[in-house]
Formats: structure tokens, C-alpha cells, sequence
């Protein structure tokens, strides 16, 4: 699979997570149809460029939207070490979603301030684990916004 905002020309790892993987595999056989509503919230497909192999990497993350923007939580389930998939954000923002049956390019942009406090509320008020990972770790939980990529742009 090619990607837009990777460049791969490989197909993606998927979460080496078990059930991720598996959740993986029904949304991008499916083209969404299962897989992007899961446990009563949505999920996209996220891709991003391994910040130390270079190679494009695949997760599911639930989601939730400001406008036009998607929103992600970096919690990791409240483990005190961030996600991989957040790291090579760090790295590299550009990266792709699927989103249902819509893939886009997207650049991720971390939500700072009041903002950042606002788009918590939201996904906390979407998925209610999010305040309890928040206890269970030292560290202040990431909330990523994913903005559209828009073509030669930048």
C-alpha cells in the first residue's frame, strides 16, 4: 500500500498488540464497514513512518472530531511510557488515517494550553478510561490533533 503522507511504498506493520492487530485486520479487509465503530466509539486507522526503521507503522486509535480536525489520545493505557505511534509523530508528523472508508493525509499537531484542556474534556467525555489512565501515570497524556493534509501545502 502506498501512502500519501509516508511515502511507503510497503505495506504497513500493524500493532504488534494482538487484539490491535485483529481489530486491524476486520477494518482494512472491510473498508471500515467493522471495525470503525468499536466498543460504542469510533476508531480510525493510523499510519505513521518508524522513527528509528524509517518503515510505516499501523494502529487503531478510537477518535473523536473539533470541526474538520480528528483528535487522539496518546494514553497508552495510562502506562508511563508513550505510545509508539506518538513518538514517530514526534519525529515525523505527517502520517495517514482511515477513517471509515476515507483515507487522507493528515499532519498531527499537539494540542497545548486551554485547547489542550477542552479537547481532553471531549475524549474523556467519549471514552471514560482516558481520566482513569490519567491517574495511573506520572506523566501528562498527549492530545494530538490531526489536521488534513492539504496537497503542496508547506
Amino acid at each position: 500500500m502506498a501512502t500519501q503522507a509516508t511515502g511507503a511504498t510497503e505495506e504497513p506493520t500493524d500493532s504488534p498488540i494482538d487484539w490491535v492487530a485483529r481489530h486491524i485486520k476486520e477494518y482494512v479487509e472491510t473498508d471500515g464497514r467493522k471495525g470503525h465503530r468499536r466498543w460504542g466509539v469510533t476508531t480510525l486507522l493510523l499510519t505513521t513512518r518508524g522513527r528509528r526503521s524509517g518503515r510505516p507503522r499501523r494502529t487503531a486509535l478510537i477518535y473523536g472530531r473539533d470541526g474538520e480536525r480528528l483528535v487522539v489520545v496518546a494514553s497508552n493505557g495510562g502506562a508511563d511510557a508513550h505510545p509508539a505511534w506518538y513518538l514517530n509523530l514526534l519525529a515525523d508528523p505527517a502520517a495517514e488515517v482511515q477513517a471509515g472508508a476515507e483515507r487522507f493525509a493528515v499532519t498531527a499537531v499537539e494540542a497545548t494550553g486551554e485547547e489542550r484542556e477542552r479537547l481532553w474534556r471531549m475524549m474523556a467525555g467519549l471514552w471514560g478510561d482516558y481520566e482513569r489512565y490519567r491517574t495511573k501515570t506520572r506523566r501528562t497524556i498527549p492530545v494530538v490533533v490531526l489536521e488534513r493534509a492539504h496537497p503542496g501545502a508547506g
